[in-house]
């Protein structure tokens, strides 16, 4: 069970694939939001439960029903890889009817230590990849990560090409936002990134987003670049993420979207704000050296939060120090 937010459901993907391979026999249900279904699709046994939060499963008399209409699949083990009310709820049903259950430890603690002012602690902490693989131990499937196998690209359908072309040499993916701010590059910095980007005729470039205010912005970023492209809107999430199978290269923020990209395979270059890599929240399976973390020396108290939704006088611009020569110079050294 992993409910939300998108990031954290993509982070559960490759733990996922790893445990069905080692694991064939044993059955997985996924249990989460409508919307995440297709991060899951093609995995095999594994099949996917729709948790109902507006009507079905809303309230504790909803997760009374939950758990009934989970019980009625003969779940022999409940892993909690979301360690909230709604979760834990259901877990101790589950473990009051003799089932196995076991719960993610996100660490609060040492993340705490990471992320004060004053004592900091600053080491790499267990990754989330890490600590859903311990919720598995504990109700008897020991899941190694090391030889990590991804889904092929997809087909992409003549909808996607009319959008994109099709004879893209390379195509680099961005994805400029964040839930905070605290996390998102400055855009004037950005459009610098995409300009140099855009200068190579054999590059692509996908701007990735939604909402409104977003759109506006991927605009601005594409205006008068043929090469550049703005994606928001334009093709349903399920084209979205057959779309970003195919890229060479995904530029990101610390949000959902390296996420996405990471559990496909694809090379991710990672920007980092008030956050840091540390903290476990690193695009799966990704070298160290493919996050751009801002400038410590200058700014001594990062990270200063765990998710960004701290903000701290004075360190409004650390993402500054990130210069958009070296963020070009990354993108084209994996290309």
């Amino acid at each position: 069970m992993r409910l939300s937010a998108m990031g954290d459901v993509a982070m559960t993907v490759p733990v996922l694939r790893a445990f069905v391979k080692q694991y064939p026999a044993i059955q997985l249900t996924v249990i989460s939001r409508p919307f995440f279904k297709p991060f899951f699709d093609g995995i095999p046994n594994v099949s996917f439960f729709a948790f109902d939060e507006k009507e079905r499963h809303k309230g504790f008399l909803g997760l009374l029903r939950l758990f009934q209409d989970l019980r009625a699949l003969h779940i022999d083990a409940f892993a909690d890889l979301h360690n909230v009310l709604r979760s834990q709820i259901t877990r101790n049903l589950f473990a009051l009817s003799g089932k196995k259950v076991a719960a993610v430890d996100k660490g609060r603690q040492e993340k705490k230590q990471l992320t004060r002012a004053e004592n900091k602690f600053f080491k790499q902490l267990p990754t989330m990849f890490e600590r859903h693989c311990k919720v598995f131990e504990k109700i008897g499937f020991p899941v190694n990560l090391s030889t990590p196998e991804f889904p092929g690209k997809a087909i992409l359908n003549v909808e996607i090409l009319k959008i994109i072309g099709d004879n893209q040499e390379k195509l680099i993916g961005i994805a400029p936002f964040a839930q905070y701010d605290s996390k998102v590059y400055p855009i004037d910095l950005m459009q610098e990134v995409i300009n140099e980007l855009a200068l190579n005729s054999n590059h692509t470039i996908l701007l990735f987003g939604g909402g409104k205010k977003e759109i506006e912005v991927l605009e601005s970023l594409s205006k008068g670049k043929d090469n550049v492209i703005n994606m928001a809107g334009k093709i349903k999430f399920q084209q979205e993420l057959q779309l970003i199978s195919n890229l060479d290269v995904m530029l990101s923020m610390d949000s959902g979207n390296a996420h996405i990209a990471a559990m496909l395979g694809i090379k991710v270059v990672t920007l980092w704000g008030a956050t840091h890599p540390f903290a476990g929240f690193s695009p799966f399976n990704q070298p160290l050296e493919h996050a751009l973390v801002s400038d410590r020396e200058k700014y001594p108290l990062l990270p200063t939060s765990v998710y960004g939704n701290k903000k701290v006088e004075g360190y409004e611009d650390v993402m500054r120090t990130i210069e958009p020569n070296k963020v070009v110079a990354y993108i084209q050294s994996l290309l």
